[in-house]
């Protein structure tokens, strides 16, 4: 097992790449720790866990709120004895986001987006961080998607959130390298099984004019195996990247567009 007798906090769990991650962690054999601003989805997840076998202990953690990390973090410590990976995938809403062009955007919903990713990565990574020096071990993780890198209608602030989580990725691991703190990012691109890509399809339907068959086929089209990418493959992705195996790399978020942005 990659992951065996890690202990792995994932924020945003009840979310499916959140969920997929943390049922991946706990396959290989870490102890998982599990938030979300939500109570239920996350303790459908855990249970999905234990059932499987696995360790999974839930929280209801706002991950915006700087407070409450770090009391679920000390939490952890306490329980544990430490943190050895941190994994966001906390997302925001998209209503009254997606779908709108740029030009009729309100400027508070475009921010929205810029200020709640990049603050909650930032608290979740740094918070984790302070604990993980003790040790000189660690591995602080997020996920983002193509708009960070390539040009997307009607996404609204998304393409410079997740740039901007990209570049924080960069910085924090510049610094927290000497401290044998590595810190990467996952880039997955359009992964149909979730319920945000819904969501963003059915924001975006009425100005395409594509059915959800359509869409499907369009992100298709745009990957080099004329396929859609699977939540499974991004979890099992998160997984060797926290590992000991994927331990020369930092610094980076991993392009896992299969094709549909070129490095």
């Amino acid at each position: 097992m990659m992951l065996k007798d890690k202990i792995a906090v994932v924020y945003g769990a009840g979310g499916a790449i959140g969920g997929a991650v943390a049922r991946a962690f706990a396959s290989e054999g870490a102890t998982v720790f599990l938030t979300g601003r939500a109570r239920a989805p996350v303790e459908a997840v855990a249970r999905d866990i234990v059932a499987a076998g696995g360790s999974a202990t839930v929280a209801e953690v706002d991950a915006l709120d700087e407070q409450a990390v770090d009391r679920h973090l000390q939490s952890v410590i306490d329980e544990a004895g430490r943190v050895d990976i941190s994994f966001n995938a906390v997302g925001v809403p998209d209503s009254g986001i997606v779908g709108v062009p740029l030009i009729d955007l309100d400027a508070g919903k475009f921010s929205l987006p810029i200020t709640a990713y990049t603050t909650s990565y930032f608290l979740t990574a740094r918070l984790a961080a302070r604990r993980m020096v003790v040790n000189k071990s660690g591995v602080i993780m997020t996920v983002t998607s193509l708009p960070a890198r390539a040009g997307s209608t009607s996404v609204g602030g998304y393409g410079p959130a997740h740039a901007a989580k990209e570049a924080l990725t960069r910085s924090l691991s510049a610094e927290l390298a000497p401290h044998g703190i590595r810190v990467v990012g996952l880039r997955p691109h359009g992964i149909p099984e979730t319920e945000s890509m819904k969501e963003v399809f059915e924001l975006k339907a009425k100005g395409s004019g594509m059915t959800w068959e359509q869409f499907q086929g369009y992100l298709a089209s745009t990957t080099h195996p004329r396929r859609v990418m699977r939540l499974a493959e991004v979890a099992n992705m998160a997984a060797f990247m926290a590992s000991d195996k994927a331990s020369g790399m930092t610094g980076t978020t991993v392009n896992l567009t299969m094709g549909s942005l070129d490095d």
